[in-house]
C-alpha cells in the first residue's frame, strides 16, 4: 500500500519514500490515518517500527496550512516531548529530513538540558511551528516567556514509559496543565505499565489504540545469546569476543557511570577504540561520542541505561549487556539497538552467578529459552551467596551493609 490513500500531500509521499518508505509499516498506516482524522491516538509498538515517522508526517500535513498563511510571529503548533536530549536529536532529525522538501520549509526547533539556554531562546525568536523538548528544558523556556504553549494543536509524548521512568511526573503533570483544553493528543510507548496507563488515561479523549505486535515476517532479526562468566572476568572477555569475531562497533551497557568510565579504559588500554556514554558528560561530549560511533571512527561505546533508546545507528551488529539491565522492558529497549530496518543484530548478555536468577527472571517475562553458554578459558568458577546468609532473623531488620536487596530478594523467590 502506498502513502498516498492515507491522505498525505505528493511532498509528503515523496519525503517519506525519499526516507526509505517504500509503503507504510503498519503502524504508520494506522496512526497516520487516525492522526489525520483529528483523533486522539495510543500507540504502543516496538523499536524500529517506524513510530517517529508514524507521527511525524501528520504532524508536517497539519503544519503546512499555517505555514501557507505566514502568521508573524508563528506559534507552536506541535509539540513533542521525549525523555532524552539524544531521542530529541533524533526525533528532530527525522522531523527536519521530511520537511526539508516542503514549501515553505516549517521551522523546527530541538531543544533540551545540559547547554545553554540562551541559544535556544534566540533560536525560538520570531516563533516556531514545531518544538521537539524534554521536559525540565520546555518548562524552563515556558518560565523565560520563550515559548507558548495556548495555541498548540497537537502533543505528542513519544517513549511515554521511559517519561515516567526518569522521574518527569511532576514535570509532565506541569505541562499537561498548559496544554489547551481541546488539543489533540497522541501518546506512544513501547511498553505500557500502570503509570503509562494512568497517564494516557487523563490524557487521551476516546483514542484510537495502535497496538502493533510483530509478525514472524516483520519481527527484529536479533539472535540472543547468554554466557556464564565471573564478574571479575567480564571486561577481559568483552575485549576476546570483540577480537575474535571481528565486531565492527558494540554498543555496551552498563549499570554505572562510573563502570562505563572503568570498562571503556581498561578496553583502550587493550588496543580498542573505546568511549563511555553518561549523563554526567557534557552534550557537547555525548554528541561527539555518537558521532564518532556512527562514523565508525571509534568502535564501542559503553553506555549506561541513558543510550537505551534515542539511539539510531545504522548497521548496529552487536549489542552487550555487561550488566543485565534492570527489569524486562528495558531489555527489550537495549537489544532494540540492533536489528534495525531490516539489517541482522546479535544481543549477549553476560550473566554472573549473582545475576543468574535475575536473568532467569528476564527470560520468563520476554518468553525467551537461551542456552546460558560458557566460552572457553572463561569458564566461571564463583558461586552465588545464599540470600538466607543475607537475612537477618533477629527482628531488628538486618544488620546495615547485609541487607537483602531486591537481587536478594529475586534470587530467594527463585530458589
Amino acid at each position: 500500500m502506498p502513502f498516498s490513500p492515507l491522505g498525505l500531500s505528493s511532498a509528503l509521499c515523496a519525503a517519506a519514500h525519499a526516507a526509505g518508505f517504500a509503503a507504510p509499516t503498519p503502524v504508520q498506516q494506522a496512526t497516520i490515518a487516525a492522526v489525520l482524522q483529528g483523533r486522539d491516538v495510543l500507540v504502543r509498538a516496538q523499536t524500529g517500527s517506524g513510530k517517529t515517522a508514524a507521527f511525524a508526517l501528520p504532524l508536517l500535513q497539519q503544519v503546512l496550512p499555517q505555514q501557507a498563511a505566514r502568521r508573524a510571529p508563528r506559534r507552536v503548533q506541535a509539540l513533542v516531548l521525549v525523555p532524552t536530549r539524544e531521542l530529541a536529536a533524533q526525533v528532530g532529525d527525522v522531523l527536519k529530513g521530511l520537511a526539508a522538501g516542503l514549501s515553505p520549509v516549517p521551522k523546527i526547533s530541538v531543544v533540551f538540558g545540559g547547554v545553554s539556554i540562551n541559544p535556544q531562546m534566540m533560536g525560538l525568536r520570531g516563533g516556531t511551528d514545531i518544538v521537539v523538548a524534554t521536559p525540565g528544558r520546555l518548562l524552563d523556556l515556558v518560565d523565560h516567556n520563550a515559548i507558548h504553549l495556548s495555541e498548540l494543536k497537537t502533543v505528542v509524548l513519544d517513549e511515554a514509559d521511559r517519561l515516567l521512568d526518569q522521574g518527569f511526573s511532576e514535570e509532565l503533570a506541569r505541562i499537561v496543565a498548559l496544554l489547551p483544553a481541546q488539543s489533540q493528543n497522541l501518546l506512544c510507548s513501547a511498553t505500557f505499565g500502570p503509570q503509562v496507563s494512568a497517564l494516557a488515561q487523563t490524557l487521551l479523549r476516546d483514542p484510537v489504540r495502535v497496538e502493533v505486535q510483530d509478525a514472524p515476517d516483520t519481527r527484529p532479526d536479533i539472535a540472543q545469546s547468554a554466557i556464564a562468566v565471573d564478574t571479575r572476568a567480564r571486561t577481559q572477555l568483552l575485549r576476546h569476543l570483540i577480537q575474535q569475531y571481528g565486531w565492527s562497533r558494540t554498543l555496551v551497557f552498563v549499570a554505572t557511570k562510573y563502570a562505563a568510565e572503568i570498562v571503556a579504559d581498561k578496553l583502550r588500554k587493550a588496543g580498542l577504540d573505546a568511549e563511555p556514554l553518561h549523563g554526567q558528560l557534557s552534550q557537547g561530549k555525548r554528541s561527539q561520542v555518537l558521532d564518532d560511533f556512527k562514523a565508525s571512527r571509534i568502535s564501542v561505546v559503553v553506555a549506561t541505561d541513558l543510550a537505551a533508546r534515542g539511539i539510531d545507528v545504522v548497521e548496529l551488529p552487536v549489542v552487550v549487556n555487561y550488566d543485565l539491565p534492570r527489569s524486562a522492558d528495558d531489555y527489550t529497549h537495549r537489544i532494540g539497538r540492533t536489528g534495525r530496518a531490516g539489517q541482522a543484530g546479535l544481543a549477549v548478555s553476560f550473566v554472573t552467578a549473582d545475576t543468574e536468577a535475575h536473568w532467569r527472571l528476564i527470560e520468563k517475562r520476554q518468553g525467551l529459552d537461551v542456552v546460558l553458554e560458557a566460552v572457553e578459558g572463561f569458564e566461571p568458577t564463583e558461586v552465588a551467596a545464599s540470600p538466607q546468609a543475607l537475612v537477618d532473623h533477629s527482628g531488628n531488620g538486618g544488620v546495615k551493609g547485609k541487607r537483602p536487596s531486591k537481587k536478594d530478594k529475586l534470587r530467594a523467590a527463585a530458589a
